[in-house]
C-alpha cells in the first residue's frame, strides 16, 4: 500500500500524525514585503548556533523539571511500564507464523521475533529472534530504528526491511530472507530516503525513491516509480510511472488475493486527491473512481473505496463517508456498479477497513464508540454481520490472515487495558490483556457536550479520579487534535493513569471539528478558511469544564501533538486566560513558513496557502507564531520536539520559544535528539519525555 497514517493509541505520547503533504509554490514577492524573521537561523537543524541554543535550553529545562518531586517516580514507573514483560504482544500474521516487534530493558532498540500460531494462541509462545536491532546498530554504528517489512506473498520468505536512522521518516530498505534470518548478500538495497517499495515478483521490485536530481516532488516525496530487476544497478531500472514535481508524490503497491495479484500506482496530485492506476497487460490504467475517494483494498475482484464526497452513479447518489465495493471490470468499462457496505448516519462514521482471505472487516465509530463488522461476498450478494465487542470503547484490527478468515483485534477504553482477541467468525477469542499498572477502582468516565461559538455541539470524554468532587479545584488535563480527519477515541494509557489519574488528576479528551469522529463533513467543517472553528471548539470545551466546576483556569492544562501541538499553541495565544499550563508536542507554529519547511511545510489542503493574501489573512488569525504578543500574560508553556523529526521541522517549536523569550514570556523547552515525529526511539527516551510532561503539569496545576 502507499503510505498511510495511523495515530498512536499507546503509552508513549498520543500523537495524531497525518501522512500526506502538499507542496506550494513560494511567492517570493509576498515574502519580501514582510519583515525578516529574526529566528531563521533556528531552521538550520544541525547548525552550530542552533545546536548550542538547543543544548542550553535542554540543560535549563532538565535542571528544573527533573528536580520536581514527581519526576523520578513517574520516570521509573513509565520506564517499568514500557519495559514490562507483561505488555501486550501485538501480532502480525505473516503466512502461518506470528511476528512481533518487541522492546524492553534487554532489547533497547528492539527485536523482530516470531512464533507459531498454535503456541501463541495458547499463551505459550516460544519466540525466535529474526532481527536483533540492538546488535545491528552496534555492529554498524548507526542508531537504527525498525520501521517494518514488506514481504513477498504468498511465499513470505523475502522481505524488504525498512531501517530508519534515529526514527526519521527517511529509511534504508534492505532485502531480508525470513527462512535464513539474514540479510540477502548482494540483494536489493534502497539508499536512505523517503521511499516505498513493492514486490512485483521474486526478482523484481517496484521502487519509488530518490533517484537523483528531479526525481522528487517539491514536497520531498518520490515522483517516479521504477521497475528494478535483480542483479542490475538501480540506475538502469525501467520507469513505470512519472508524476509531476508539483504532486505530493507517487507510491507503488501490490495486493495479493486468491483471485489474482494486482500491481497499483497511486499518484497524489494534491492533498485528499489521488489517481489510482492498475497494471493491465504491461500498461497502467486509470481507475474511474472519484479523485477524493480513498482506496481501502481489493477483495474478490472488487475495489474497496471510502467516499469523501457524494458520488453520483446513474440515478443513485452514494453519500460521503460510505464504504463501497466496486467491481474492477465495471471500472475498466467506465461504468461503475458500486455496492454499499456501509453508509453513515448523523453520529456514525467509517473508521478502519481490512480484509482476510474470506471477509471484509471494518470498524465504525458510533458516537465515538467502536463497532466491528464482517462482510462476506457470495453469489453476487454482500452479507454483513456484527462482531460483539466487550464494551463501548475502541477496537482496532491489528492484523489479518491471507490464508483464512483469521484476524486479531484489540479492545480498550479509558479504564480497561488493551486486550488482544483473535477472531475467525462473529465471536472473539481472548488471548491476552495488558496489566493496568494502576488502580482504576473508583474512577469514572462520562461523555458530555460543549457548545461552540457557532452553536455546534462538541462532544468530549471526562475521566475523573477516585474521590473526585466538582469544586473547581481539580488539576485537569485537556487533550485535543482537531485535524486531518483523525478521530480521537477512548484509549487506555497506563502512564497517564499512573502519573495523572491515580494522583488525583482529571483527564479530558475533546472531539473537535477537523477530526474524523463524525466523518468527512466533521473534518471539512474546520478546513482551511474554517480552521478557526477547531480552536473555538477547544475553547468551548475548556469553558464547559470551568462552568461545570470540574476545574478552574489556574488548574486547567492543555496538551496536543503535531497538529494538536499547533492547536494548543494557537489556543494559548487566543485565550491565555483559560489555562494554567500548555504542553505542545512536536508542533507546527510558524504558519507563514510552514509550507517551506520539510515535508510538513506543505499541508495546504488542510490549512490553506499563506502566499495567497486572502488565505494568509485567515491563517494569520490563528497562527501561534504570529498571534504572540508582548503585552499579554501567557501560562509558562512547555514545548518539545525532536531533532530527527523530518516531517514537522523542529524549528517550529524552536522559533516559538525564542520569540516568547524575546517578548519576556517564561517558557520550558526540550528537544530529544532521536525519535523522528515522535517521542524517542528507545523506551528510556519515551519515559523521560512523559516524566518531564507530568512533572511540569503537576508543578503548574496543583
Amino acid at each position: 500500500m502507499w503510505p498511510a497514517w495511523r495515530y498512536a493509541r499507546e503509552e508513549i505520547v498520543r500523537l495524531s500524525i497525518p501522512w500526506l503533504v502538499l507542496v506550494g509554490v513560494v511567492s517570493t514577492a509576498a515574502m519580501a514585503s514582510e519583515p525578516e524573521d529574526p529566528y531563521l537561523w533556528l531552521e538550520e537543524v544541525e547548525g552550530s548556533r542552533a545546536v548550542a541554543w538547543v543544548k542550553a535550553h535542554n540543560a535549563a529545562t532538565l535542571a528544573t523539571l527533573t528536580k520536581v518531586r514527581e519526576y523520578k517516580p513517574i520516570f521509573q514507573q513509565a520506564l517499568a511500564i514500557l519495559d514490562s514483560e507483561e505488555k501486550l504482544v501485538v501480532p502480525r500474521l505473516i503466512g502461518s507464523q506470528v511476528y512481533n516487534f518487541w522492546q524492553d530493558k534487554a532489547h533497547v532498540r528492539g527485536i523482530w521475533r516470531r512464533t507459531d500460531l498454535p503456541s501463541f494462541r495458547a499463551g505459550k509462545a516460544v519466540w525466535e529472534t529474526v532481527i536483533d536491532v540492538d546488535a545491528l546498530a552496534a555492529a554498524e554504528g548507526v542508531p537504527w530504528v525498525f520501521k517494518g517489512a514488506t514481504c513477498l506473498e504468498p511465499e513470505n520468505r523475502l522481505c524488504m526491511v525498512a531501517l530508519s536512522r534515529g526514527g526519521s521518516d527517511a529509511a534504508v530498505y534492505r532485502e531480508f530472507d525470513l527462512a535464513a534470518r539474514s540479510f540477502v548478500a548482494g540483494g536489493f538495497t534502497v539508499a536512505e530516503a523517503k521511499s516505498a517499495v513493492s514486490w512485483k515478483d521474486g526478482d523484481t521490485l517496484w521502487v519509488a525513491t530518490d533517484f537523483g536530481e528531479g526525481s522528487r516532488t517539491r514536497a520531498g516525496y518520490p515522483r517516479v516509480v521504477k521497475e528494478w530487476r535483480r542483479g542490475t544497478p538501480i540506475e538502469s531500472a525501467r520507469t513505470v510511472f512519472e508524476g509531476s514535481p508539483n504532486d505530493v508524490g507517487v507510491w507503488p503497491a501490490t495486493v495479493v488475493t486468491p483471485e489474482g495479484v494486482y500491481h497499483l500506482v497511486t499518484r497524489v496530485p494534491a492533498f485528499y486527491l489521488a489517481d489510482l492506476y492498475l497494471e493491465l497487460g504491461g500498461r497502467l490504467v486509470l481507475l474511474a473512481v472519484p479523485r477524493d475517494a480513498e482506496f481501502k483494498g481489493i477483495f474478490r475482484d472488487h475495489l474497496l473505496v471510502s467516499l469523501r464526497s457524494d458520488w453520483g452513479v446513474g440515478e443513485r447518489v452514494y453519500r460521503e463517508g460510505s464504504l463501497l465495493a466496486v467491481p474492477l471490470d465495471s471500472l475498466l468499462r467506465n461504468a461503475p456498479t458500486p455496492s454499499p457496505l456501509f453508509e453513515p448516519e448523523a453520529r456514525s462514521s467509517l473508521d478502519e477497513v481490512a480484509t482476510t482471505r474470506d471477509r471484509v472487516l471494518f470498524t465504525i465509530l458510533d458516537n465515538v464508540r467502536s463497532r466491528l463488522f464482517r462482510v462476506a461476498y457470495s453469489g453476487g450478494e454482500w452479507r454483513r454481520s456484527e462482531v460483539a465487542l466487550p464494551g463501548v470503547g475502541t477496537a482496532a484490527v491489528v492484523t489479518t490472515s491471507d490464508q483464512g478468515d483469521l484476524f486479531a483485534v484489540t479492545y480498550e477504553d479509558f479504564l480497561t487495558p488493551r486486550t488482544l482477541f483473535l477472531g475467525a467468525g462473529d465471536t472473539l477469542e481472548r488471548i491476552q490483556a495488558e496489566p493496568s499498572f494502576f488502580d482504576a477502582s473508583g474512577m469514572s468516565v462520562a461523555q458530555h457536550e460543549a457548545t461552540s461559538k457557532d452553536g455546534t455541539k462538541i462532544p468530549y470524554f471526562l475521566v475523573t479520579p477516585k474521590g473526585f468532587r466538582a469544586d473547581g479545584r481539580a488539576p485537569t488535563l485537556l487533550y485535543g487534535y482537531g485535524g486531518f480527519e483523525v478521530a480521537e477515541v477512548p484509549h487506555f494509557s497506563a502512564i497517564t493513569g499512573s502519573a495523572w489519574l491515580a494522583r488525583g488528576g482529571v483527564y479530558v479528551l475533546a472531539n473537535l471539528r477537523g477530526g474524523g469522529e463524525f466523518g468527512p463533513a466533521w473534518h471539512k467543517a474546520a478546513l482551511k478558511e474554517h480552521r478557526l472553528k477547531a480552536f473555538e471548539d477547544f475553547i468551548a470545551v475548556a469553558e464547559d469544564l470551568i462552568a461545570r466546576r470540574i476545574t478552574a483556569p489556574a488548574h486547567l492544562g492543555i496538551m496536543g501533538g503535531s497538529q494538536g501541538g499547533l492547536l494548543v499553541a494557537g489556543t494559548m495565544t487566543l485565550r491565555p486566560d483559560l489555562f494554567g499550563a500548555v504542553v505542545s508536542q512536536v508542533p507546527l507554529t510558524d504558519m507563514r513558513r510552514y509550507h517551506l519547511l520539510l515535508a510538513g511545510a506543505s499541508w495546504m489542503g488542510e490549512y490553506g496557502n499563506p502566499d495567497v493574501p486572502e488565505e494568509w489573512q485567515s491563517i494569520q488569525a490563528w497562527s501561534p507564531y504570529h498571534q504572540l504578543r508582548r503585552d499579554v500574560r501567557y501560562p509558562k508553556a512547555f514545548f518539545w520536539t525532536t531533532t530527527r523529526d523530518d516531517r514537522v521541522h523542529p524549528a517550529h517549536a524552536r522559533k516559538m520559544v525564542a520569540k516568547m523569550e524575546a517578548y519576556g514570556h517564561p517558557v520550558f523547552y526540550f528537544e530529544q535528539i532521536e525519535g523522528g515525529h515522535g517521542s524517542g526511539s528507545v523506551n528510556a527516551q519515551r519515559a523521560a519525555i512523559r516524566a518531564l510532561e507530568f512533572a511540569y503539569l503537576w508543578t503548574m496545576l496543583r
